[in-house]
């Protein structure tokens, strides 16, 4: 049998065992919920929702903020399907939102367009460290090759750089790039499709990996190749592993970044967490026990990690450079999701993935009183799943007074907006 023929029915195989799993057990708490009567909504919170009816429009991660220093708009990207994966050359119109009059009179405005977003990060815009309060750094594809652009919202288009970004700096000096053809091979959802890997028969390119860009000259070098990352306490299926890096973030200061590594053997996916100097020297290898999932910089020194580890799988806090590591939240944040903490450092923001009713939860965990609140429920059609599904990512805004999320729970995807002054 082919390769290919083998990963999709592979594929199918998983499907329809996912359905056989997941279809029963939802129907029957439906049927349960609709026989008790209930009257609540099926949806709770007093979210506001901030985007056009009948448009699909979303942020993408939860990794980066939406709002622009003084908090008068916030990014968005709108595509005019939701059910399926983009094709090459698919466009999503990037805009703003204009709350200045308030969450409940939101206005959007298209600024531009672009070729390299995905369902689940968009395009990796975000407002640009250096000047937060009106230019914009988001991906494109243009001229056969992957790119960032920098747009300013008074002058338009400023700059094209030469490569497309992964995470930048707080300061918005510094860059981090991987090949996105490739992440999207290996998680699709996550990367782009507006070209074709060209290595996939290499498990580990010494000329792929992890690239540092300088935003000011343009000027990037290769910093950490999968080939080098492999032969780092290399294990002996790694040979037989196909290989590649995500979720890279800069720490504070921006000296340092945390990354996976991720492989896949015999269709089952890998992870390890490493943290490394920004020229990809003072290697780190913070958890190496093969589930490594979502995680956020507690501080410059600090790693909140949903991992497996000694304990089991638990938030895990590291710090960087050490063996010291503790669990968050032991027997309260029980879960994987996306955490963040908020500016103030008191709380930590995460949600959850679907229950038994397919119903998705953002959480709010008081650190000191060791607390945790249910900030909203919100229902996940099954129609929006797999690569396509739309996880809540909550992000702060800059003050740690409202939170943002991306929601399917009215049929189509949405931004909305949740003050939480009242919860903290």
């Amino acid at each position: 049998m082919r390769i290919k023929e083998f990963v999709k029915s592979q594929k199918y195989l998983y499907r329809t065992a996912k359905w056989l799993q997941t279809r029963p057990v939802y129907y029957f708490y439906k049927l349960k919920r609709t026989l008790s009567f209930k009257s609540e909504s099926i949806n709770s919170s007093n979210a506001i929702r901030i985007t056009k009816d009948k448009s699909h429009c979303f942020f993408g991660y939860y990794d980066k903020c939406p709002w622009n220093l003084s908090g008068k708009y916030l990014i968005f990207l709108q595509v005019p399907f939701a059910d399926r994966m983009p094709k090459p050359g698919e466009e999503a119109q990037l805009g703003i939102i204009d709350v200045s009059n308030g969450i409940t009179s939101p206005k959007q405005e298209i600024l531009t367009s672009t070729r390299a977003w995905s369902w689940q990060q968009g395009a990796m815009m975000q407002w640009l460290g250096s000047n937060p309060e009106r230019q914009i750094i988001f991906n494109d594809y243009e001229h056969k090759k992957y790119c960032s652009k920098i747009i300013d919202l008074h002058s338009g288009l400023k700059r094209i750089l030469p490569l497309p970004i992964y995470a930048i700096s707080r300061d918005g000096e510094k860059a981090l790039s991987i090949n996105f053809d490739r992440l999207h091979f290996a998680r699709p959802g996550y990367g782009y499709v507006a070209s074709t890997c060209k290595n996939l028969h290499d498990n580990y390119p010494k000329d792929d990996g992890i690239w540092f860009m300088d935003l000011k000259s343009g000027e990037y070098k290769l910093i950490i190749s999968l080939w080098e990352i492999i032969n780092y306490q290399k294990k002996k299926i790694f040979d037989q592993s196909f290989h590649y890096f995500n979720h890279l973030e800069f720490n504070q200061k921006g000296n340092r970044f945390i990354f996976l590594h991720r492989w896949i053997h015999r269709n089952i996916r890998y992870s390890r967490l490493f943290v490394a100097n920004c020229d990809g020297s003072n290697l780190v290898c913070l958890s190496d026990h093969g589930l490594v999932s979502h995680f956020t910089w507690r501080d410059n020194e600090h790693i909140l990690a949903w991992t497996r580890h000694l304990a089991g799988d638990h938030y895990y806090l590291f710090k960087d450079k050490s063996d010291q590591v503790a669990i968050v939240g032991k027997g309260i944040l029980t879960e994987d999701g996306h955490p963040s903490y908020s500016p103030d450092g008191n709380y930590i923001l995460t949600d959850t993935y679907p229950d038994k009713e397919r119903m998705r939860s953002i959480l709010l965990y008081d650190i000191k009183r060791n607390s945790l609140k249910t900030l909203g429920r919100y229902f996940s059609p099954f129609q929006y799943d797999g690569p396509i599904r739309c996880d809540l990512h909550p992000r702060w805004n800059r003050n740690g007074q409202m939170i943002c999320f991306d929601s399917v729970h009215e049929g189509c995807r949405a931004m909305y907006v949740l003050d939480v002054t009242e919860k903290i």
